[in-house]
């Protein structure tokens, strides 16, 4: 199983016209371009993806319906794809999800699952379900027409700043970054960044597999128990990784928020927080990727307020 750049080019056509080319915004104040991937169709760039692997299902897959299992932005994006394609879609989450991105999912008519505790239970419903019911899993970051489908954003940074020498942006599963990696085709540097307390990336990376990691962080698009087998497969010794701690997560909110006017949500705030803290070096071609819009007021108005 793998991804080659002819497989996201041709994801490029299957999506086009479906989801938005999402715009790149100049920042004198990060001294670095962004890419604004949280305008994107159900708020993160996760539709791409989303929509490259429902459209690929079989008409017995259309049939049995899929599931998924998501913290929130992949079951938007599954939901909406579904919805558009006429596929019966089950999502779980666990009970801790954000009310905001659970009444989202249900709201493009998706059946949502909130009985288990945490996201690793979540995960263990979804391979039950998938035995008892037979439905297709679409994985929000271990499938290869997801990842395909994520690798679109770097086609559009490419175009856009054909200058770029380095791209940044969050990592959680791994679906995105593995993505642009492959898509840039070693045209540009590569830097994940993932919350420090919610590591499974790196943790993958230098295990040489996909490992278990306990998280905790406001970015709960950036929170999986595990990174994806396939994305860190992709990744080994290719993309660099930085890491971030909850108060430079907040400073980068705050900052898009006041200065670049991007309301999105902690997980879409990582990689411009990594910049932000000179963490990753704002040279000439660097591109930062903003995903991830969906964020409850109440949370968005405390960490704006503080300081």
């Amino acid at each position: 199983m793998t991804v080659t750049l002819d497989d996201v080019e041709r994801a490029r056509t299957t999506i086009a016209g479906a989801v938005h080319r999402t715009p790149i915004l100049s920042s004198h104040a990060l001294g670095a371009d962004l890419k604004a991937e949280l305008f994107q169709k159900t708020g993160s760039f996760k539709a791409r993806g989303a929509l490259n692997r429902v459209t690929a299902l079989t008409a017995e897959e259309r049939r049995r319906g899929v599931v998924t299992w998501s913290a929130g932005n992949h079951a938007q994006a599954v939901a909406w794809a579904c919805a558009s394609a006429g596929v019966d879609c089950l999502v779980v989450m666990s009970e801790h999800a954000s009310p905001l991105k659970v009444e989202a999912t249900r709201g493009y008519g998706a059946t949502v699952d909130l009985s288990p505790f945490d996201a690793a239970a979540a995960y263990e419903r979804v391979l039950e379900i998938v035995e008892r019911e037979g439905r297709l899993f679409v994985h929000p970051h271990d499938d290869p027409w997801v990842v395909a489908g994520h690798g679109t954003v770097a086609l559009e940074i490419v175009e856009d700043v054909p200058e770029v020498t380095t791209v940044v942006v969050g990592v959680g599963g791994g679906g995105l970054v593995a993505g642009i990696l492959v898509a840039l085709d070693g045209g540009a540097r590569v830097v994940a960044v993932e919350p420090v307390q919610a590591a499974a990336f790196s943790a993958g990376l230098a295990a040489g597999h996909s490992v278990r990691v306990e998280t905790d962080t406001i970015a709960d698009g950036l929170a999986p128990p595990f990174a994806g087998e396939l994305p860190l497969e992709l990744c080994r010794g290719r993309v660099e990784t930085v890491l971030v701690s909850e108060d430079e997560i907040r400073a980068g909110m705050r900052f898009l928020y006041g200065r670049a006017k991007l309301a999105c949500e902690p997980a879409g705030a990582a990689a411009a927080a990594a910049v932000l803290a000179g963490k990753v070096e704002a040279a000439p071609g660097t591109v930062v990727v903003v995903s991830g819009g969906n964020v409850v007021p109440e949370q968005a108005a405390a960490i704006l307020a503080a300081r």
